[in-house]
């Protein structure tokens, strides 16, 4: 049972909807046998993640370093950067637009997204 790794043995993947962004996974129903997942999202500047909902998953974003906005249905847009932390509920619309600084974000996902 492996119970630590090194960041730099992880491969950053392309996001499976926003062009121009990157996931690394770190844990993972597939590879660790839990429900959760968890992930680095790399957001360069001038890149968006489109309107999206997670039908199944609460996304429980931890932004480590940059800015931008996002956008929560029954919310509004807000400021996303270091020191927030955001729960999108199950089946509730969000996105994030006008990121004016590399954005790195821990991001959650329960149960497991993969």
């Amino acid at each position: 049972m492996e119970v630590d790794r090194s960041l730099e043995k992880i491969s950053w993947m392309p996001h499976s909807i926003a062009s121009g962004v990157r996931i690394k996974p770190l844990i993972s129903q597939k590879e660790h046998c839990l429900d959760v997942t968890c992930m680095l999202v790399e957001i360069p500047a001038g890149k968006e993640i489109p309107e999206h909902i997670h039908e199944n998953q609460d996304d429980i974003l931890y932004p480590l370093e940059g800015k931008g906005t996002m956008w929560v249905d029954g919310r509004g847009e807000f400021l996303l950067q270091p020191g927030e932390i955001v729960r999108v509920p199950k089946g509730v619309k969000h996105k994030i637009t006008e990121v004016t600084e590399y954005l790195l974000i821990y991001d959650v996902f329960s149960p497991a997204l993969f």
